[in-house]
């Protein structure tokens, strides 16, 4: 049916209206060409004029119109998306700024997620950023470009206070997960391992959830350095972060503490590297987990008929080549 055709590509109208331009130019130069041979009393009777230039028309719009990828609806067709549902805990605390992994452990922490998010499919992924506080910048979602968009925004001053509530980050994502769902839930952390605010690492597994498998990401060195501290701009550093006794504050890797996280929580810990090799060996993890059928969706499938169109169209030029152009006239 006519209303079952539709163009894959009508933004290739633009090559159909170069098309008329150069039948144009095809006219003209013919009509030139007719014109000279008539002063120079040359011209002869011409066979199949009409037939010729209708089928050089003729081709060349046809040509032009399989350009527009002309297709008829075809039915539709079922896909099933599997995945499962990942939450991403990040820490926004001002430590994230040390530099003792180079640019800084908070633009590592995001290269991470980025690479991440180019090696996922159909898996939902979501953000919680977590400092003295946490909740949830990005909710559940596939859409990973809208991913990259909430990533590209996180920084240190997300959440204002000192210390780093991990357990209320851990708590956040429990209770936000799908529980309808039979695939495995995942939290992935990415953090230097500092814990300000006194909660024990051994009670953040008080989450009844056995589902949920919990990886852990170190970012940083057990050297470890200062914490800087930048002008309104945040192009320049004009101090370092204060202990309690006035003495310059360092913030170092405390990896145990997220070792013994992953370790309790069926998961895996990694340590950042520049390489990134971290994250390879964290998705290869991940393909291991069990996933489920997340949701059914009708995509509609059409033949393409542009083959048709562009067939016909060489074939009618190839044939008005073929037509010969005129008689030999005698001097």
């Amino acid at each position: 049916m006519l209303s079952d055709f539709e163009f894959k590509y009508p933004m290739n109208v633009f090559y159909s209206l170069l098309a008329i331009i150069a039948l144009t130019f095809f006219i003209l130069a013919f009509w030139k060409k007719e014109k000279i041979l008539a002063l120079l009393r040359l011209s002869g009777k011409i066979r199949f004029k009409l037939p010729r230039s209708l089928l050089l028309g003729a081709g060349l719009g046809l040509i032009a119109f399989s350009l527009l990828g002309p297709q008829v609806f075809a039915g539709y067709t079922e896909v099933s998306k599997t995945g499962m549902d990942i939450y991403i805990l990040i820490d926004t605390s001002k430590s994230m700024l040390v530099t003792d992994i180079k640019p800084d452990r908070m633009t590592i922490a995001k290269k991470i997620v980025g690479d991440l998010l180019d090696n996922l499919q159909g898996d939902r992924i979501g953000f919680i950023p977590f400092a003295s506080g946490a909740y949830i910048q990005m909710p559940l979602t596939d859409d990973y470009q809208l991913a990259r968009m909430f990533l590209d925004v996180m920084d240190t001053d997300m959440i204002s206070g000192g210390g780093t509530n991990l357990a209320a980050a851990l708590k956040l994502a429990s209770d936000s997960f799908k529980r309808a769902s039979d695939a495995d839930r995942v939290v992935i952390i990415l953090s230097d391992g500092e814990e300000n605010d006194g909660v024990s690492y051994n009670t953040l597994m008080g989450i009844e959830d056995t589902r949920i498998k919990i990886y852990a990401i170190g970012i940083g060195t057990e050297k470890g350095g200062l914490i800087p501290i930048y002008n309104a701009a945040g192009d320049a550093v004009v101090d370092y972060m204060k202990d309690d006794r006035g003495n310059p504050a360092t913030s170092r890797l405390e990896p145990e503490n997220l070792q013994k996280l992953a370790r309790d929580g069926n998961g895996s810990y990694f340590q950042a590297t520049l390489q990134g090799y971290e994250t390879q060996s964290l998705v290869e993890e991940l393909l291991t987990l069990k996933r489920d059928v997340s949701e059914s969706e009708r995509i509609e499938h059409f033949e393409p008929m542009f083959q048709y169109f562009l067939g016909a169209g060489l074939l009618l030029f190839i044939t008005a080549w073929f037509f010969p152009d005129r008689r030999r006239a005698r001097a």
